[in-house]
């Protein structure tokens, strides 16, 4: 009897999802705990594996449809169930050639020509689902297996029940490419004599280009997941906040070389620690002080909802777009605390795996382009929230210090505020005082 697989309740919450990408087509063999579809919501992309083995009979719902949770995504059943839908032509027939590949006899010669070339072109049967491994791993760990053109069911597992590892699967890669011969280098062609220089006959004009089908050259990308998902959410930041953005600089030497103290305590414990943690620290310093930047706006009830807890944003970069993991509580966190803890939110943004509880409630937002990033910068507020932190690159630059000039390690923070509740001295502010905890991190120490 067919299986109608429907979209599971993935998330406290969450009430529906957006078919981001199929990753099997109607005809398709599947085996139980293969990966289906890509699922999206609230910014966290999800793999679908399949409950079941069987053959796809059915899709039921299209690439960047969004459906509701409870709804039917597809049918799984047998070569011969209700489910596969009607098609005509060469379409219908290679589909049905593909769902039936592995119980159709060989063809015998009467068989007209058009129908042996059918049969051809279809997939070959998959292997009984007895004969094949099944692999306990993540679809976090499945889609780097794809992405490094890894066969997962020839990879053994190290983790707990034998599940499989990414590094597991880094390990297998790697020896793949261990044994593959390095391609054999074109010899160069002979340089010739002197003598025989003069004989080389004057180059011939080049004839005209061939004009260019520039259509030919384009791509067009569908907007739809995350990108979609950020896409609508800074239309509508833009569309509502009343931005200004206040830029200063900040001499962070003596920051620099707190860093560097530190360092080594770090590393025992395993811990990353960047210059992020410490900046959030003086943020929620300066929050403390002007508490109506740490708020919500909400303009149905026209009501400033100030928080009176600290739920710090930090804007990740990943391959699908920019995630906004959610350090909760950061004001109760150490420093090599709050390193820890953005060091494994950025991690599983960027694996795909983080959670809908994770990017949800910040009261405030930072984002950081690191070592790229620039002088200034205009960022866009994360709304409801009233204000967003930008934090670029640590340079060394020339400063006055007592009337000489010296070589200091400065860096630029760009902050943007909603104009409509934040007032262009308030926010000024507030940077101010951001940066005098940067630039005297001693004062950080007593809440370290």
């Amino acid at each position: 009897m067919a299986f109608e697989f429907k979209l599971p309740d993935i998330g406290e919450g969450i009430h529906e999802g957006e078919i981001v990408r199929w990753l099997v087509k109607e005809g398709d063999r599947v085996e139980e705990d293969q990966p289906l579809v890509e699922v999206m919501t609230d910014k966290a992309t999800v793999e679908l594996p399949s409950p079941v083995a069987g053959t796809v009979l059915e899709i039921k719902a299209k690439e960047g449809e969004v459906v509701k949770v409870g709804s039917v995504l597809v049918v799984i059943g047998e070569a011969g169930e209700a489910g596969v839908p009607k098609r005509d032509g060469r379409e219908r027939e290679a589909a049905v050639a593909a769902a039936t590949a592995a119980s159709t006899a060989a063809p015998t010669p009467e068989k007209p020509e058009r129908e042996r070339a059918v049969e051809e072109a279809a997939p070959a049967p998959a292997p009984p689902p007895s004969t094949r491994k099944r692999v306990l791993a993540t679809p976090a760990t499945r889609r780097l297996a794809r992405e490094l053109g890894v066969d997962i069911t020839q990879v053994e597992g190290t983790g707990p029940g034998g599940r499989v590892t990414d590094e597991d699967v880094r390990r297998f890669a790697e020896r793949l490419k261990a044994g593959v011969a390095a391609p054999t280098p074109t010899p160069a062609a002979p340089t010739p004599k002197p003598e025989e220089k003069e004989k080389v006959e004057a180059p011939r004009p080049r004839p005209r280009p061939v004009p260019l089908r520039y259509e030919e050259l384009e791509e067009r990308v569908p907007i739809r997941g995350i990108r979609k998902r950020i896409s609508d959410h800074m239309r509508h930041a833009k569309a509502t906040a009343a931005h200004f953005t206040y830029v200063d600089e900040v001499d962070v030497t003596e920051l620099v070389k707190l860093r560097a103290e530190l360092l080594p305590l770090a590393e025992e414990q395993g811990v990353k620690l960047t210059y992020l943690p410490f900046i959030v620290k003086a943020t929620i310093g300066a929050l403390k002080k002007h508490p109506g930047l740490n708020a919500h706006v909400d303009y149905e009830k026209e009501e400033i909802i100030v928080k009176r807890y600290y739920h710090i944003g930090i804007a990740t970069a990943t391959d699908r777009g920019l995630i906004v993991p959610v350090v909760k509580d950061a004001d109760r966190l150490s420093v090599l605390e709050l390193a820890a803890e953005i060091q494994r939110l950025a991690q599983k943004a960027r694996d795909g795996t983080i959670e809908p509880d994770e990017i949800r409630g910040s009261t405030f937002t930072i984002t950081s382009l690191g070592p790229i990033g620039g002088l200034l910068a205009t960022p866009v507020i994360n709304t409801p929230e009233v204000a967003i932190l930008g934090v670029h690159e640590i340079k060394k630059r020339p400063v006055v210090m007592d009337n000489e000039i010296a070589i200091r390690d400065v860096m630029n923070l760009s902050c943007s505020f909603d104009h409509r509740v934040i007032d262009g001295h308030v926010g000024a502010a507030f940077v101010k005082d951001v940066k005098a905890l940067l630039e005297d991190p001693k004062k950080l120490l007593v809440h370290m």
